[in-house]
């Protein structure tokens, strides 16, 4: 299936590695060119010469904190009209809230609703003048289904997920497109990290705690992260036009809604 996007270009951002990277080479797969960001040279700069060979595609690596002005300002000086954008960071700690002071709030805010709103706003009104722009943000199943240890991440991405509905309504009959990717359980570093600390947490082995977990899953499983990225260039695609300020939840079932 050709997706129509061969020869466009696309910041992702996050993309060294995880989903961010799945990202990056499925829409590296449909011929389109990137920017991709991170904040470790080696890691980025091995995945961008990863993509050239499997892909053909240019691939610019910028290393640099998305999060901060300095870091959106070095991508966006690479790249300051891209088609596509797919807003990505780090998320914040797992944790009980009563642990987190005002500093640790403010930085989960700002790396998980701000920094991806600033990157909205720098690119969307040359997405409206060409007539065509897909933004992808990824967030979380957790603005489905809030988790108790995910409070920074629950709070912070709603307010994205918020700004994203009424911004993406506005932006439709330009043919530029805003949409959330929820990612569920993918067998990510960030993932891994997170399970340790609750298999320990729960005092039980990894290994046990994580085959329970997948068992858990409808899919019995958890997710890829090529998977993951192949809905994500599917949103990116020339055909997902009419697809408008949606919450699309990639996890395998594990969030229990109708809707």
């Amino acid at each position: 299936m050709d997706y129509g996007i061969r020869g466009r270009t696309a910041i992702v951002c996050a993309a060294s590695q995880g989903l961010g990277k799945g990202c990056a080479l499925a829409l590296a797969g449909e011929g389109v060119n990137l920017v991709i960001n991170a904040r470790g040279a080696e890691a980025l700069n091995a995945t961008a010469e990863q993509i050239r060979k499997a892909t053909g595609v240019s691939v610019i690596p910028i290393a640099a904190d998305i999060t901060s002005p300095e870091g959106r300002a070095e991508v966006l000086a690479a790249c300051p009209a891209p088609d596509i954008l797919v807003n990505n960071a780090g998320g914040p700690p797992i944790g009980d809230f009563r642990d987190w002071d005002e500093n640790t709030w403010q930085k989960a805010v700002n790396d998980n609703m701000v920094a991806p709103i600033m990157m909205i706003k720098a690119v969307v009104d040359g997405m409206i003048f060409r007539r065509f722009g897909r933004i992808v943000n990824i967030t979380s199943r957790s603005v489905k289904a809030p988790l108790a240890h995910l409070g920074l991440s629950n709070g912070a991405r709603a307010g994205l997920t918020g700004f994203v509905a009424g911004l993406a309504r506005q932006v439709a009959k330009h043919n530029v497109t805003i949409n959330n990717l929820l990612p569920g359980p993918f067998l990510t570093d960030r993932q891994i990290d997170g399970l340790n600390k609750l298999a320990a947490k729960a005092g039980q082995d990894y290994k046990t705690f994580l085959a329970a977990r997948m068992a858990e899953n409808p899919a019995g499983r958890f997710g890829t992260s090529e998977e993951f990225g192949k809905a994500c260039a599917f949103l990116c695609s020339s055909d997902a036009g009419f697809i408008v300020g949606q919450n699309l939840l990639v996890d395998g079932g594990s969030v229990n809604v109708t809707m």
